[in-house]
């Protein structure tokens, strides 16, 4: 097998070195050489996986508990990583070598499958975008005001109020995303997903940190097999609607294959973008569910089933409060550029639409590249986006949302469709029953976590109140 392994890839490079070259700093579909590597795919697989998820998870423990919490992780893992490997096949269209490329999520389906699928990958990917946009922004403001938090429990004592209304935080935040969102091509972004990459490890190893200092000098709560008791922590209603709200929180940390394409997009050639990608996504899946382990673990094990929604700004942690804010920063950053390698995206696929009907709108003045349509549109969806997070900055409960939204429809159902029309597979054979039993397994944890999500939205919003409720 390994013999014929090594003969395959020498006659696929043979093969892409007799490929035509246009000119040297073009591709072969005549747009601008790619460049991307191994390595900053991973760095985007990692900016966009280790976010907002990996602050609930701790939380999402709580809820499950020692025997369902890890094993829910690692069948995440699991699932995301062979299903990425199936989408990863349906960048080219036919041989993967010198097959049309497709650019985006949806041109992929489109190629493969067609008809009413298209609008309904369309609509899928972009809510989801734009659903991230809003959990991103309403995570790093919450972590922002943390800071001033940390501060103010250091300085004045751990009873003392300090409180903060984080919708100032959430139009900061808006204001820093409508300056970076005029950087107009997401190939031009990958130094910002190096340095938001480098702060997800910094933030998800000082909470790893601050967990086994707290599990050493004395947990603060009881663990428990099933997580969180009724009649002692939770009723049994609430139970139920928390067990499939953490199931969407950690949904949500594994939603990385909605923008699977548009990093591989990124990939220079050869070798073929499949074969890196599917390496990029052996090494980021490995890495996240590696810290995802170490957090949401280590993080029951200090607090117990009284686990904070956000283990870095629930403050179970008050000392060493400079650690904390520093913590806190690292996640602002972060999802400075998590925020922009999501919309990026979507960004693309309005512009390039708004293009093709009227050319004029591409104009660009100046030696900046000024573009007037791109300028408005731009700050006007980020505005949306952050008035949004002002009306509704609940962090478990949205995250919850976006995680099944994203889940079943884009990293299991369109992959195993495409896999399925792609190989031709018999209907009702074994495999296909295989394939289509974990579909509908994924789209019921996907119903139920929403339904449990939405639940938590609408409770939450019977005491909130805009620009006043505190937290």
């Amino acid at each position: 097998m390994g013999g014929g392994m090594r003969g395959g890839a020498m006659e696929l490079e043979d093969r892409l070195a007799t490929l035509p070259r246009y000119h040297a700093d073009l591709d072969d579909d005549g747009k601008e050489r790619r460049t991307g590597t191994v390595w900053t795919a991973t760095a985007h697989i990692i900016t966009a996986v280790i976010g907002s998820g990996v602050l609930s998870l701790a939380w999402a423990m709580a809820q499950l508990g020692w025997v369902t919490g890890p094993l829910t992780l690692v069948l995440f893992a699991a699932i995301t990583f062979y299903t990425c490997g199936l989408l990863a096949d349906c960048y080219r269209v036919g041989d993967p070598v010198t097959g049309k490329r497709n650019y985006t999520y949806t041109e992929a389906v489109k190629s493969n499958l067609g008809g009413w699928y298209v609008w309904f990958c369309g609509f899928c990917q972009y809510a989801n975008m734009f659903g991230t946009g809003i959990g991103y922004t309403i995570t790093a403001s919450i972590s922002a005001a943390a800071v001033n938090k940390s501060n103010c429990f250091h300085w004045h004592g751990h009873g003392a109020d300090c409180s903060q209304n984080t919708s100032a935080y959430i139009i900061g935040f808006g204001v820093v995303q409508v300056i970076f969102s005029q950087i107009h091509s997401f190939h031009k972004l990958w130094w910002l997903s190096i340095i938001a990459a480098a702060m997800s490890f910094s933030y998800s190893a000082i909470a790893v940190g601050l967990s086994t200092a707290q599990i050493v000098s004395g947990p603060r709560g009881r663990t428990t097999l099933t997580g969180t008791q009724v009649g002692v922590d939770v009723d049994s209603a609430q139970k139920v609607w928390m067990t499939f709200q953490a199931l969407g929180n950690v949904a949500f940390a594994y939603s990385y294959a909605i923008i699977l394409i548009e990093i591989q997009d990124t990939l220079r050639a050869p070798p073929a973008e499949n074969r890196t990608m599917r390496r990029a996504t052996v090494m980021g899946i490995s890495t996240t569910t590696g810290f995802y382990m170490l957090c949401g673990c280590l993080g029951y094990a200090a607090f117990g089933n009284a686990a904070s929604g956000n283990i870095l700004t629930g403050f179970g942690f008050y000392e060493p409060f400079w650690l904390v804010d520093f913590a806190n920063a690292c996640i602002v950053v972060h999802l400075i550029g998590g925020f922009q390698v999501f919309v990026q995206p979507l960004f693309a696929a309005v512009e390039g639409a708004v293009a093709a009907r009227y050319p004029g709108s591409t104009r660009e003045y100046g030696a900046a590249g000024l573009n007037v349509f791109r300028l408005v549109w731009r700050t006007a969806f980020v505005a949306v986006i952050t008035l949004l997070a002002v009306l509704l900055p609940f962090f478990n409960s949205i995250l919850g949302i976006l995680g099944s939204i994203a889940f079943w429809p884009l990293t299991v159902f369109f992959p195993v469709q495409m896999y399925i029309r792609q190989r031709q597979i018999t209907r009702f054979s074994t495999k296909w029953v295989a394939l289509q039993s974990l579909s509908f397994v994924c789209f019921l944890v996907t119903l139920t976590a929403c339904a449990a999500s939405v639940q938590g939205v609408l409770d939450s919003l019977k005491t909130y109140v805009p620009f006043k409720t505190r937290s």
